[in-house]
C-alpha cells in the first residue's frame, strides 16, 4: 500500500495543477469572448446620441469634446449633428468653433460636392447665426 501512495501523490499534484490551468484558461477565455462583445451604433443612433449631446452643452471645453468625439467616427455627421453643434457654438458664443466646425465637415466629407451639399441645407442656419465658412472668410 505504501508504495501506491507514493505513486498517486505525484499523480494528485498533477492533477490538481492541470486541473487549475484548465479551469484559468476557461476563465480567460470567457474574460476574452465578453471583452470582444459590443453594441454596434447605428448611424441613426449615432445621430441621436449627439443630437443629444450637443443640445445640453453649457461651455466651451465640452462642446469642443463633443465635436472630437463626433468627428472621430468613420462617418460624415448628419446635417442635424451639425446644426446642433453650430447652435451650442453660438449658445457658448465662441464664433472661431463654428467656422471649425466646418473646416471639421470638409475634411470628413472629403469630396467637394458632398461639402456643398451640406452648405446648401444649412445654409438658412448659417444666415441666422452669421457664420461663414473659411473659403468666405478669404483664409
Amino acid at each position: 500500500m505504501s508504495r501506491f501512495l507514493a505513486i498517486s501523490r505525484p499523480l494528485a499534484a498533477t492533477t490538481r495543477v492541470q486541473v487549475a490551468r484548465s479551469a484559468l484558461a476557461s476563465r480567460t477565455a470567457v474574460q476574452i469572448r465578453c471583452y470582444s462583445e459590443h453594441h454596434e451604433e447605428s448611424f441613426e443612433d449615432y445621430t441621436a446620441r449627439f443630437v443629444k449631446f450637443f443640445d445640453n452643452v453649457d461651455d466651451l471645453f465640452e462642446l469642443q469634446r463633443g465635436l472630437n468625439n463626433a468627428f472621430g467616427y468613420d462617418l460624415v455627421p448628419s446635417a442635424s449633428v451639425i446644426e446642433s453643434a453650430l447652435k451650442a457654438a453660438r449658445r457658448v458664443n465662441d464664433y472661431p468653433t463654428a467656422i471649425r466646425i466646418f473646416e471639421g465637415l470638409k475634411a470628413k466629407a472629403n469630396n467637394d460636392a458632398i461639402y456643398k451639399q451640406y452648405l446648401e441645407e444649412l445654409a438658412p442656419l448659417r444666415a441666422e447665426l452669421g457664420v461663414e465658412t473659411k473659403e468666405e472668410l478669404g483664409l
